[in-house]
């Protein structure tokens, strides 16, 4: 690959497996302008998943998720991913001092401040506050959510054993952060944060709403009919109560502190149709735990 290539390649971060590979392949032939390349590339391809994963846990979605909007999301995903990669003392820095080190390759031959130890590139590197003043801050309504639900969670925790979290991040994916919500025939709340259906076994209150479900792989709209109650408490324990006593779950991953683990063995059990769901879920409570260990730094400053 000549400069021009690497050059080209560089034009196109994050977007392109193939230049990632061909850039890899150069820098195994210790050629330090594709040995910066290619950190540049891994940098890129970091940011644009923390970008996406940030994306995803804020933006509206569950219930009334459109899946026509992720083409867009992704390709700003990705310009984002590429303007913020490379910069000066940054994690390409970082790498590509490694990656030097691993081949016997002169730092000052690469231009970066290689000749530094990684860990103390690491730490004098402004550029993980950088990622933290660019990357999505949590949303108003996000925050909110989540401090309002969580200490009727953390109840039901007791109770149940499943982490508050969890119930209160599927809360918000399911309700797009309480922007959302099932609503009553006139307006009133279901108190149906978890998406619910009322199937022939459920007595109570219906609420009728038309909402995104997946057949074959493909979004349609139907009119479905979902559980309605009388509080935020009793939709939590009735969602707790399914999750730990149906048999459907009975395999869902309470126990090792994985919210992937969790949220995959949920969607594996069939709680949702999408084919994005577990990475959404996932996505959502680990925005929670942030939010949740934010709000416990604060109290415990006071």
């Amino acid at each position: 690959m000549s400069l021009g290539q690497i050059s080209t390649a560089s034009n196109s971060l994050a977007a392109d497996a193939n230049s990632l590979n061909s850039l890899k392949l150069q820098a195994g032939q210790s050629s330090p302008a594709a040995i910066k390349e290619t950190a540049k590339q891994f940098e890129s391809l970091f940011m644009r998943e923390l970008i996406k994963s940030m994306r995803e846990a804020t933006m509206k979605s569950g219930l009334m998720d459109n899946p026509g909007s992720d083409l867009g999301s992704d390709l700003l995903d990705q310009q984002f991913a590429v303007k913020m990669s490379g910069q000066p003392g940054g994690l390409s820095d970082l790498i590509a001092a490694q990656l030097s080190q691993q081949m016997g390759i002169k730092p000052e031959s690469l231009d970066t401040k290689a000749s530094q130890p990684p860990l103390t590139v690491l730490k004098k590197s402004s550029s993980l506050a950088a990622y933290r003043a660019n990357t999505p801050k949590p949303t108003s309504n996000q925050s909110n959510f989540v401090e309002r639900h969580t200490d009727a969670a953390i109840r039901i925790e007791k109770e149940t054993g499943i982490p508050a979290s969890y119930m209160v991040g599927q809360a918000g994916l399911e309700t797009g952060w309480g922007q959302h919500e099932i609503k009553l025939r006139g307006g009133a709340s279901s108190f149906n944060l978890f998406g619910i259906k009322a199937g022939s076994s459920w007595k109570g209150k219906v609420a009728e709403v038309t909402t995104t479900e997946f057949v074959n792989g493909v979004a349609q709209k139907q009119v479905a009919k979902f559980r309605a109650y009388g509080s935020y408490d009793e939709a939590f324990r009735d969602y707790a109560r399914m999750i730990t006593q149906s048999p459907r779950y009975a395999k869902v991953d309470l126990k090792n502190g994985s919210a992937m683990a969790f949220a995959t063995s949920l969607h594996k059990a069939g709680y949702a149709t999408d084919p994005q769901y577990a990475n959404k879920l996932s996505r959502a409570i680990e925005a929670t735990q942030r939010l949740q260990q934010r709000t416990q730094v604060v109290a415990h400053s006071v």
